[in-house]
């Protein structure tokens, strides 16, 4: 783990010596490299739904990645707010007879 670290640290160095800026970067530059690690880190779980065939919806972005990226945790839905079931989701599936 500290060698992939290294590494990474190795190539961070590299790219900001072609893009000519110094270490230690100017602040600004320095978050939104961050904010590049955080939200490249989500295209492993997009890749993996996406392999298995999974659709990508808004919800399922905003409770797996958004708080990956901004840090905030997902808001639980409130008590007694559970979601309803699909109309029809008790009822028995039809038989197709009669």
């Amino acid at each position: 783990m500290y060698l992939i670290s290294l590494g990474a640290g190795v190539l961070a160095g590299l790219l900001y010596g072609l893009i000519n800026v110094r270490s230690p970067t100017p602040p600004a530059i320095a978050l939104i490299g961050l904010l590049g690690m955080l939200i490249g880190e989500q295209i492993v779980p997009v890749a993996k739904r996406l392999l298995d065939g999974a659709p990508l919806t808004a919800g399922w972005f905003a409770s797996e990645c958004t708080p990956r990226i901004t840090g905030v945790a997902a808001k639980a839905p409130a008590p007694g707010l559970a979601p309803s079931p699909a109309p029809g989701a008790d009822e028995p599936p039809a038989t197709g007879q009669g």
